[in-house]
């Protein structure tokens, strides 16, 4: 018998089942709060404890060791240090914005004090808690389920009808995922609901002005910035935080000079008073902030006060951005908007946990309206029996005497007068008060008001806006009752005053850029040459380069790729045949010029450089990428700004595989592929050809190459654009084309000619470099030697007829070199 009640079975399956039901439990169970009533379960029963234990505003305290045992036998077998815990901190007032539990006795303090042992601690339910979430559970708008034995019924949730929350907030860390939600202003929410319910699209902007920020029960500060909107947006996010504090003159006392002290009246929330004042303490001691002499908490039941006295020669304003800095007066509170919806664990934003909480709101009010229709009804058809009866009096007296038993009697009734059971038996244990005029009129005013009463309640089942408009009263009522004043503090421009402190304290690489654009004057241009120099100069000094004007190729000029105005403030970017790409600092070539690897971040020693491109400010672009294999691919534009001043990877790139060019490509414009034997592929840049894809993917294939073909390079051209290619063979022919008369075609297309190569046999007729039409073009060749040709004075008519640049003995171009923005 024994042997057949064991299976085999992997141990690796039971593991994996076993924990699975574990995290769910926990996170189901016990770590994360329920987005219709912002509660816990353990919180959740605790408050049904109570309400069934009649632990009402009005009535006296009682033991909270009587709670904790009534918690722990009916509904929650988890500890009694656990359920304790959880309702202490529904007392505290420092920890939740409006605490749903009132306390009698010690529950801690903001120090980190212990709370008393609950034999001396005494609790009741708070005044928000019995009307905000247990003043309708007695009709029939919850489901009820059995408790871990089945002996007790319990909730599964409360007819909240407020968003608690976000009201009081919440922490809890589950299997994998953990949430932690801030606390916030019941004003603020109540406006934001009914906002919400008035105009249900609208836009996250004018909700966040009208719910702008957390609003801690300890006060404080918050800085508004891309923290707090991508919490509120996300779903996810880091709020900034801070203390206030203030300076003020002290008089030590007589004899003695006066001094300054930094005065602290209110700490970031869940911060210890008693361990920030050692941790301060401890790094004055170490050496690690300079300045104070002396730390006193003189706190008392009036209000928090910290002094930090300063000594005679310190800085107020130095000591207090040094202690912001270095401890915890300013810090962040990592929110993460997670709950349970529908009995499983979900990230929403704002507007998400508000219309929740609404739709569950309106599906109570719906469950209550019903309940009291059907308790309406059911009076109502009391009342009729009772007035039939009176109408009647002597017969039913009649009857009742006659009849021999109370059947008898209900079954006459029933018979004679038209009445049904119910009223049979309202009529039998009518008391003979009822009898008299004044009860009688009673009984009619009941009956009419009743009658008010249930068209009330089937008109709020039947108009939805008519229960929206109850919805909004309701709220309303709420927010006169128990709303208050906002205390957390909303600092404005908080990215700013985050970046400037972290600047004064420890310079980033974008901080000293600014400050060294801030240094160049306006007129000054950025020169970056095709030797990979980058220069800032006068408008004077590029004058007298003269880089306007031909010139024939030698080795005492370098043309300039770039010349960029300043005050545009352009981004420019590098490339590498790796596929690697990084921001340029050129705002430091002011200080001292130089090559280029001195302004590219560090990563980058010993590659390539191919490509610097200057980002245009448009919406509709994208870079594009050519491999020397063949593969074109696009990337997003952001991808590329994205890289905090490091260098990332654009293309995972194969063995033996390098990035050949790099262009940026407008949307609805033209991919112009060139390959050396002169064949031209224009593609319209889209999808379909040029599909965007991530820094992963090597891209497809775009033109269908000959044997001992291979693509030069990549170019892009707008939409309308008229400009010419111009293309160079090895020897010095060079030939030009219009690119708005090239046919375009699709991936995978041959293309056309855009050259007629007089041998293509030869190395050196083949086409080696080409560019697209500018004012100035630049020449470079393989002995390092460079020149300047004006494009008009080419003179080249059609394709066959080439203009041939002198060249020394095994001198070659290698390269077209289009100068932009010379003006």
């Amino acid at each position: 018998m024994a042997e057949e009640r064991l299976k085999p079975i992997s141990l690796h399956q039971e593991m994996q089942r076993s924990y699975l039901e574990y995290a769910m439990s926990v996170i189901v169970g016990r770590a994360l709060p329920d987005v219709r009533d912002g509660l816990k379960p353990v919180q959740r029963r605790i408050l049904f404890a109570m309400h069934e234990l009649g632990l009402t505003p009005d009535r006296p305290y009682r033991k909270c060791a009587r709670v904790v045992g009534d918690v722990l036998g009916k509904y929650h077998p988890h500890g009694d240090q656990a359920v304790y815990d959880a309702l202490v901190r529904l007392v505290q007032d420092f920890s939740s914005r409006y605490p749903i539990l009132d306390g009698h006795g010690n529950f801690g303090s903001v120090d980190d004090d212990p709370p008393a042992a609950m034999r001396y601690t005494e609790t009741r339910l708070a005044g928000i808690a019995y009307e905000g979430l247990l003043s309708e559970i007695g009709e029939e708008t919850v489901n009820f389920s059995p408790n871990f034995d089945g002996s007790q019924q319990e909730p599964t949730v409360l007819p909240a009808q407020l968003p608690f929350l976000l009201l009081n907030g919440c922490s809890g860390i589950a299997v994998g995922m953990a949430t932690s939600i801030p606390p916030h202003n019941l004003n603020e929410l109540v406006d934001g609901l009914i906002a919400l319910i008035k105009k249900p699209e609208i836009k996250d902007e004018k909700l966040l002005e009208i719910i702008p920020g957390p609003d801690f029960p300890t006060g404080g500060e918050v800085l508004m910035g891309s923290g707090l909107r991508e919490t509120y947006l996300k779903g996810r996010g880091s709020i900034p935080m801070r203390g206030i504090a203030h300076i003020e003159e002290i008089h030590p006392g007589k004899g003695k000079h006066k001094r300054n002290a930094i005065i602290i009246t209110e700490l970031p929330y869940q911060l210890s008073k008693s361990g920030w004042i050692e941790k301060l303490a401890d790094m004055v001691n170490d050496g690690k902030i300079n300045g104070i002499s002396d730390i006193r908490d003189e706190s008392d039941r009036d209000g928090m006060r910290i002094m930090v006295e300063l000594r005679r020669d310190s800085d107020a304003e130095k000591v207090l951005l040094e202690i912001q800095r270095r401890t915890s007066l300013q810090n962040n509170f990592g929110a993460i908007l997670l709950t349970l919806v529908n009995g499983q664990p979900k990230q929403l934003s704002l507007k998400e946990l508000l219309s929740e909480f609404l739709n569950y709101r309106e599906l109570t009010i719906i469950k209550r309206t019903r309940f009291n229709l059907q308790k309406t009804i059911n009076r109502l058809e009391i009342i009729e029996g009772l007035i039939e009866a009176i109408k009647n009096l002597q017969v039913v007296i009649s009857m009742i005497q006659e009849a021999k038993d109370a059947a008898t009697a209900k079954a006459k009734l029933m018979v004679r007068l038209n009445l049904n059971e119910k009223q049979s038996d309202a009529v039998l244990a009518m008391p003979l008060r009822r009898l008299t005029g004044l009860e009688q009129q009673n009984l009619k005013d009941e009956f009419n008001s009743l009658k008010i009463k249930k068209e009330e309640l089937e008109e709020l089942l039947n108009n939805r806006q008519h229960l929206l408009n109850t919805l909004i009263k309701e709220l309303k009522l709420l927010k006169k009752r128990f709303g208050d004043k906002r205390r957390t503090k909303l600092i404005e421009g908080g990215d700013r005053i985050l970046a400037e402190k972290a600047a004064i304290q420890r310079p980033t690489t974008e901080s000293l850029r600014k400050l060294a654009f801030d240094s160049i004057p306006n007129d000054h241009k950025i020169l970056v040459q095709y030797n990979h120099e980058i220069k800032i100069l006068s408008t004077k000094v590029l004058d007298k380069l003269h880089l306007k004007e031909e010139c024939n190729v030698t080795e005492d000029i370098v043309p300039g790729k770039l010349i960029l105005p300043i005050n545009e403030s352009p981004k420019l970017i590098a490339i590498t045949e790796t596929g690697r790409v990084a921001i340029i600092r050129w705002e430091f070539a002011n200080q001292q010029p130089g090559k280029l690897n001195n302004f590219l971040p560090g990563g980058l020693e010993g590659e390539k450089i191919i490509e610097i491109l200057k980002i245009p400010e448009k919406k509709s672009i994208s870079l594009g990428l050519l491999n020397n294999d063949g593969r074109f691919k696009r990337i997003a534009i952001e991808e590329v700004l994205d890289l905090s001043g490091r260098a990332s990877t654009l293309v995972k790139l194969k063995e033996g595989t390098k990035l050949k060019s790099a262009t940026i490509c407008e949307e609805k414009g033209y991919l112009i592929l060139v390959s050396n034997l002169g064949r031209i592929l224009k593609l319209k840049i889209n999808t379909n050809n040029t599909p965007l894809m991530g820094k992963l993917a090597q891209g497809p294939m775009t033109m269908k190459l000959l044997p001992n073909e291979e693509l030069i390079g990549a170019s892009s051209i707008s939409q309308n654009s008229t400009k010419k290619l111009f293309m160079a063979t090895k020897q010095g022919r060079i030939c030009s084309l219009e690119t708005k008369g090239i046919r375009e075609n699709r991936r995978g297309a041959m293309g056309s000619m855009g050259i007629y190569l007089i041998d293509k046999k030869l190395e050196k007729d083949r086409i080696i470099t080409f560019c697209m039409e500018e004012s100035i073009i630049g020449l470079g060749t393989n002995l390092n030697r460079f020149g300047r040709i004006k494009q008009e004075n080419l003179n080249i008519k059609n394709l066959k007829e080439l203009d041939t640049i002198k060249l020394k003995d095994n001198e070659y171009i290698n390269r077209l070199m289009p100068i932009y923005n010379l003006n």
